[in-house]
């Protein structure tokens, strides 16, 4: 989703400048007044920034680490501006130390918490100023620290789940392009030199590779432009609503990484929705806030639908179900959770579930994507051995002829 960078005026006048994740100008601004803010100035940013949760640059795990420590502070009777400055001198973040710092001076000039923490959307998540707010307003504001703290640990987790599936063939398929660039370059080019001293032909597959590697030299300059090229393409066609749609729907269909995706999704909508609910945040502005936390544009877009739906008086349950993303187990959970009265509990009990599952899908993943990276390495160093073993065969047999 586009990332768009915003100049607007709060209530009290004052100039807030900031980034926000829309799927277009007009929904950033509309998203900007619903927070209280009146744009001056909406733009796109040419690059996505790093996200995480709705648009904090912090790592889930040191959120996580934060909340947990927030909440042993709280229940020791630390006030919440000690606490702040606790953490904030013993944090690493340089980021996240200067937005603590800041929080602790706004609180104790006697700002509310949750409005302090909107202030740093680069660090504090909308899912967490929300949720600090409520805490607040009920009097339970550790709860509402130990709640986000489960969140950022899950959501934390079922990012570690994901990228370990991706770690293994992105490292062995950089060792392979070195291994390539390297006996292109020095390797097979000797024996060139060495078969034009004994004025023989070079076998054709070496001549092949020979004639790769001659290619890579004279061209290396066109050859980084390329990549260059095709890399700023792709990022502008990614960070497009276009793009987006296309790289959402491609991906999902993917044999074997399209379960992953919708598994994924499922688990961070079952978990983000609970954690609000629980709250005592509204559905609508869960749903809102939720949106933000999808990192397919489809599943974003199907929120912001169902968000429209709920506010009309349908049940969220009918639209998910008819956005056709979601698992039928999310649907009909949550339609059981709107009759009882339970909506968070069922929600929950579905992301523990797809959780599960989506450890189980990368690990079925990276079971079939091992033999095919085995065989893909077996036939990329199996030709580059057979153009050096055949010139120096064809050597041996031209020794022996003079011999």
């Amino acid at each position: 989703m586009p990332t768009y960078q915003y100049v607007a005026v709060d209530q009290k006048g004052a100039k807030r400048k900031g980034k926000i994740e829309a799927p277009d100008s007009s929904r950033a601004e509309r998203t900007l007044k619903l927070e209280g803010l009146i744009p001056i100035q909406v733009k796109e940013s040419m690059f996505a920034e790093n996200v995480s949760l709705g648009g904090s640059s912090v790592k889930p795990r040191t959120m996580a680490v934060f909340c947990r420590q927030m909440v042993s502070l709280l229940n020791a009777g630390v006030s919440i501006v000690d606490a702040f400055g606790m953490l904030a001198d013993q944090c690493d973040n340089k980021i996240m130390q200067a937005s603590l710092r800041e929080v602790m001076s706004n609180v104790a000039k006697g700002e509310n918490l949750a409005r302090s923490l909107k202030e740093h959307p680069n660090v504090f998540t909308p899912m967490m100023v929300n949720m600090v707010d409520a805490g607040e307003a009920s009097g339970s504001l550790e709860n509402s620290f130990d709640r986000l703290a489960i969140q950022f640990e899950k959501d934390a987790r079922l990012k570690a789940t994901i990228k370990k599936a991706l770690v293994y063939p992105i490292v062995v398929l950089v060792v392979a392009v070195v291994v390539v660039i390297i006996m292109l370059n020095f390797v097979i080019p000797s024996f060139s030199d060495m078969f034009k001293d004994l004025d023989t032909e070079l076998p054709k597959l070496t001549q092949v590779v020979v004639a790769m590697s001659d290619w890579m030299k004279e061209n290396v300059i066109i050859l980084l432009a390329v990549i260059v090229a095709i890399v700023i393409a792709w990022r502008v066609f990614a960070s497009s609503p276009t793009g987006q749609v296309v790289i959402g729907r491609t991906s999902m269909k993917l044999p074997f990484i399209g379960p992953v995706i919708t598994k994924s999704a499922a688990a961070r909508f079952a978990r983000t929705m609970s954690t609000l609910l629980s709250s005592g945040i509204s559905i609508v502005d869960a749903l809102e806030i939720t949106s933000k936390n999808m990192p397919n544009v489809l599943y974003k877009d199907a929120l912001l639908f169902a968000k429209d739906e709920v506010e009309k008086g349908v049940q969220m349950s009918d639209p998910l179900r008819k956005s056709g993303l979601f698992p039928v187990m999310i649907c009909h959970m949550t339609k059981i959770g709107e009759d009882t009265g339970n909506i968070e509990e069922m929600l929950d009990r579905c992301a523990g579930y797809f959780e599960e599952e989506v450890e189980t899908a990368v690990a079925a993943l990276m079971t079939a994507m091992e033999p095919m990276i085995i065989i893909l390495l077996a036939g990329i160093v199996g030709v580059l051995i057979g153009a050096c073993l055949m010139p120096m065969l064809t050597l041996y047999e031209s020794l022996s002829e003079m011999m």
